[in-house]
């Protein structure tokens, strides 16, 4: 740098230049005259700075564009504005920095900003490009499931404020990608009747959607006679509901196994039906998954798992909790349909039991509670080199939605990323810098840098969870009251 400045300094009258014959003359003289100011320039420059040529740098650059010093760059604050119905309670999180930048990120649906607003003192004063030593260093704050979730939401914004910094959507820093767009799966749309189901499946189809998934299970039988043995007394449509519970226990909090629920053969016959009407609807060209069934045991899901054989289902998902790796085993011997599960899971540790054991065919990790990007691609690539395939679960806002793009578009193996909001009116418009988010069933991987999108904030204030405030001031969680070290 300071050859070149000395190089471009004034030391003398300069040399009549030659014009280069086929140089009109107003081109000549415009160059002559951009020489001449340049060396003026260079003594007037070299008269100010006293011949200092960092200072002259920063002077010559001062109007030059930058996205950021990504070396200078520090974590100035954490604040989160809680958003409801996007489809479901989403806490977003805002990281502001000393240079301007602004990383977006989100806390898994259902789970408490705290889990994020606890890390603020951990992460005040660090560079965000650092985004896997932060990582391992907040880590340990995280878990299954939603307590996950402010780990996972921080990771997010760090990554977006990497790729601000350095200019470069985050599917770039993750290795780059494998596909220029990502597919989305949604679920088969509701209604009272069959008629009415094929009604909104038509229109499901008119989006675009090459991809489905339905949710049929014990719940749709409860309270019909002769369909199951042992439901009368748990809470059995209650599945996500921990806040009722019937006369033998709290049914949502009852792991699979001990609620000792059956179905029978009236039963079993009464879920194919459903889905065989569904089948034809949807057509076998369409790949069309199953969620959730409810609490049994492995026997069961088995049995299940048996009569849904001849529908060709693209998985079977969360027939017993992910934890139960011998069980899932079990079931996976035992049917044809493929299984899968992993959405509750933090961190790749617990991905490669299931895998390394053959105890199911497909993992499903959700972003905002495996790991983040990076933990995430990690988990893919296991999976992917022991020749198992990724979809990715996913129920958020558009922040939430990107990041899982990003991730989706530099992991080979992946296979699809669920969509539940489809139909959330004005979901689309909580974002700016991507318009249409979806096309067709398929996002298109963004170039922008970062997540590539930012919060449209003044529609998303719509969007406010009753109660609640608008990112604001968050001091309070600033101090760090605690030694995070986990070993001695």
């Amino acid at each position: 740098m300071k050859n070149i400045l000395d190089r471009l300094r004034y030391n003398g009258p300069a040399q009549p230049a030659s014009q280069p014959a086929n140089e009109p003359l107003n081109q000549a003289a415009d160059r002559r005259g951009f020489l001449k100011k340049s060396a003026l320039g260079g003594l007037s420059l070299g008269m100010m700075f006293n011949h200092n040529t960092e200072a002259e740098m920063e002077f010559i650059t001062q109007k030059v564009s930058r996205d950021s010093k990504p070396s200078e760059l520090k974590i100035t604050d954490m604040r989160v504005a809680v958003l409801q119905g996007v489809p479901f309670s989403s806490p977003i999180i805002r990281i502001d920095t000393n240079q301007g930048l602004v990383g977006w990120g989100e806390v898994r649906d259902g789970a408490s900003a705290n889990y994020a607003l606890m890390l603020k003192s951990r992460i005040l004063g660090k560079n965000p490009c650092n985004v896997e030593q932060i990582f391992k260093q907040i880590k340990q704050f995280g878990n299954h499931s939603r307590a996950a979730g402010g780990v996972c939401g921080v990771e997010m914004a760090l990554w977006d404020l990497a790729g601000k910094a350095y200019n470069v959507p985050a599917y770039q820093l993750l290795g780059g990608k494998y596909r220029d767009f990502i597919r989305l799966y949604a679920d088969t749309p509701e209604a009272d009747t069959y008629e009415g189901f094929a009604q909104n499946m038509k229109k499901r189809k008119e989006q675009g959607y090459t991809f489905l998934k339905m949710d049929f299970g014990i719940g749709m039988l409860a309270g019909q006679p002769g369909l199951l043995v042992n439901a009368d007394n748990w809470s059995v449509k209650q599945q996500w509901n921990d806040r009722e519970s019937g006369k033998l226990g709290n049914y949502a909090n009852t792991k699979h196994p001990f609620t000792r629920i059956q179905v029978t053969k009236k039963g079993l016959d009464k879920l194919v039906e459903h889905v065989g009407k569904v089948r034809d609807i949807v057509g076998y060209d369409t790949p069309l998954a199953a969620d959730h069934f409810g609490h049994f045991d492995v026997n069961t899901a088995i049995q299940i798992g048996k009569a849904m054989e001849q529908f060709r289902l693209a998985w079977l998902e969360d027939l017993v909790p992910w934890f139960y790796t011998d069980q899932w085993k079990q079931i996976t011997d035992a049917i044809d349909t493929p299984t899968l599960t992993g959405e509750d899971i933090f961190l790749k540790e617990e991905f490669i039991k299931l895998i390394d054991a053959k105890a199911i065919d497909m993992i499903h990790p959700d972003l905002a509670s495996s790991g983040g990007l990076l933990e995430t691609k990690k988990i893919g690539d296991y999976a992917e080199e022991k020749g198992i395939p990724m979809a990715m679960h996913f129920a958020g806002s558009p922040i939430c939605m990107m990041a899982n793009v990003h991730c989706a578009a530099a992991t080979e193996n992946f296979v699809a990323l669920e969509h539940h909001g489809v139909d959330v009116a004005g979901w689309e418009d909580l974002i700016t810098g991507m318009k249409p988010i979806t096309d067709k069933g398929f996002v298109k991987v963004p170039d922008r840098p970062g997540l590539g999108v930012d919060l449209n904030e003044e529609v998303a204030k719509k969007y406010l969870k009753k109660g609640s405030t608008w990112f604001a001031p968050t001091d309070t969680w600033n101090a760090r009251d605690s030694a995070d070290r986990e070993w001695s």
